[in-house]
């Protein structure tokens, strides 16, 4: 009797010691990445055969059976999962029970309109559609009533599961853009011509549309610093655009100059009343500290580079405006201050 008990004794040994090593191996039918998905509400047991139907896993109930004394079977999370090779059952199950779900990159780019980023936002695969419009209503939903949702959302990538809205990813990029820009305006300039950080955001959007070069951003930032201070018009073309809308044909027209809007700083003077694109951290440090120059103007440089030649004076500006003209004769646009 006592050798039928030691036998039964090794038995169970034995299968909890196989049943633990297979617990604890690499799964063999991983064998690259895998994305598996669980529906809400889906028990265990349904998804462990469905890894078993695409050769995953080689013991469904058994990771079931598992998973049920340890009680975890009832704990798994609805989700897109990636299942990297060398996973075990033991840790594909604390995967699904502690939603380690994969996460895609959504990205924000600087100088986008908000309503470029909306459309960026619905045409992504990822995402739930549930915001229609970048109004009033939206900004009431973020906690800023009243506030223009233009220049609202710090453009970065942000990384949410499967599923996830556009309204959560503009939540993310309005709560951090709140950040960047309360961050940067206790880093600003004590001398600066600005009131509020809002202006700073607004001045940084201009800054952000008017050279991709980060190094000459502080410089743009300090020819519109320096105009403020001397109360001259910003004379930008990025804000008249802005400000034409559907109307602008991909040109500026010595017209659209005239044509006053709330954002012409041809016809008005000081900031526009809102941003006009999305700034970057860069353009949000330029802002609140411009680099030392006496600068009052800028015309690009015709060569190709993205770049800037930058005059104290109007007889110093007029010329580097023919320098421009004569290396772009024949060919297509740039920027002058």
């Amino acid at each position: 009797m006592l050798g039928v008990l030691l036998l039964a004794g090794g038995a169970v040994a034995l299968l909890y010691f196989a049943l633990e090593r297979w617990y604890r191996t690499p799964l063999p039918g991983v064998a690259a990445t895998t994305i598996v998905e669980i529906a809400p509400g889906e028990p265990l047991g349904r998804v462990a055969e469905r890894l078993a139907a695409r050769g995953l896993i080689d013991h469904p109930r058994v990771l079931t059976w598992l998973a049920r004394r340890a009680g975890k079977a009832g704990h798994i999370q609805a989700g897109e999962y990636a299942i990297a090779p060398g996973t075990s059952p033991s840790a594909l199950l604390d995967q699904f029970v502690e939603g380690r779900v994969l996460l895609h990159p959504v990205t924000l780019v600087e100088g986008w309109t908000i309503a470029t980023a909306l459309d960026s936002l619905h045409a992504n695969a990822v995402l739930k559609r549930t915001v229609e419009r970048a109004d009033e209503a939206l900004m009431a939903r973020l906690g800023a009533p009243g506030v223009a949702a233009e220049g609202e959302f710090f453009p970065d990538t942000y990384l949410v599961p499967k599923g996830a809205t556009d309204f959560e990813v503009l939540k993310l990029a309005h709560s951090r853009l709140a950040d960047r820009l309360a961050s940067a305006w206790l880093r600003r300039r004590p001398d600066l011509p600005l009131a509020t950080p809002y202006e700073a955001l607004i001045l940084a959007s201009i800054v952000e549309k008017e050279t991709g070069d980060p190094e000459e951003r502080p410089h743009i930032a300090a020819v519109f610093v320096n105009r403020l201070r001397r109360g001259m018009r910003l004379q930008t073309d990025p804000t008249v655009i802005y400000g034409l809308g559907a109307a602008y044909d991909g040109s500026i027209h010595k017209r659209d100059l005239t044509r006053d809007t709330p954002y012409n700083t041809y016809t008005r003077d000081g900031l526009p009343p809102t941003p006009i694109a999305l700034a970057s951290a860069a353009a949000l440090d330029a802002a609140v500290a411009p680099a030392d120059s006496d600068d009052l103007y800028f015309v690009a440089t015709g060569r190709g580079d993205g770049r800037h030649e930058f005059s104290r004076s109007l007889e110093a500006h007029n010329a580097a405006v023919g320098r421009y003209l004569e290396r772009l004769r024949g060919g297509g646009g740039g920027g002058r201050r």
